[in-house]
């Protein structure tokens, strides 16, 4: 009678695809959501470098800058609205011109603008060393440097627990003037 019990119960296959699921279902949801973290993560580093880029530009094409054009209504609402749909909390930015002298070796903050974040602005007359500035700037000239930082922070925290910190940075050249100067002009209107 156990022995009957025993063949039946060997040939019985009940219930095998729910013990399977169990033990394929962590694995599965684990990935679904790796693969949603991470894709909000690239789409939060990208967000970021957007942000560098489009404000930097409008920078670049201003023939003089005022304060009043580094607030919430003008290039930081700029870049708020590049960050949407994410939090504008953790985005930090900062616009800097830099200005290199007649040998092209030393190079100079004019002036330095931040949003309030972790970025904050250079003191202007500070010299930068940065060897990337060699060749960039021409002797004599300057460019417009905009950076931002965007710290990341999953929404669900199941694969990526910490926050991951994104930097984009941008060069770009005056348009309209071969220095632009932080003066009481707006370029915004």
């Amino acid at each position: 009678m156990a022995l009957r019990f025993l063949r039946r119960w060997g040939r019985d296959r009940d219930g095998v695809s729910a013990v399977e699921f169990a033990f394929i279902a962590p694995i599965l949801i684990l990935l679904y959501f790796g693969v949603a973290e991470l894709c909000g993560a690239m789409l939060a580093q990208r967000k970021a470098g957007h942000v560098a880029s489009e404000v930097g530009d409008l920078v670049a094409q201003c023939q003089s800058v005022a304060a009043s054009d580094f607030s919430s209504t003008g290039y930081w609402a700029v870049g708020s609205a590049v960050i949407y749909p994410l939090s504008t909390t953790p985005l930090s930015m900062r616009v800097t011109s830099i200005t290199a002298n007649s040998t092209d070796t030393t190079f100079t903050v004019g002036w330095s603008k931040d949003n309030g974040g972790a970025l904050t602005a250079y003191a202007p007359g500070t010299v930068l060393t940065n060897s990337v500035f060699t060749g960039l700037i021409p002797a004599n000239g300057s460019i417009i440097m905009s950076e931002t930082q965007y710290t990341y922070t999953s929404p669900v925290g199941i694969v990526i627990k910490t926050a991951i910190p994104f930097y984009s940075v941008f060069y770009l050249a005056p348009r309209q003037v071969s220095q632009i100067p932080l003066g009481s002009t707006a370029c915004i209107s």
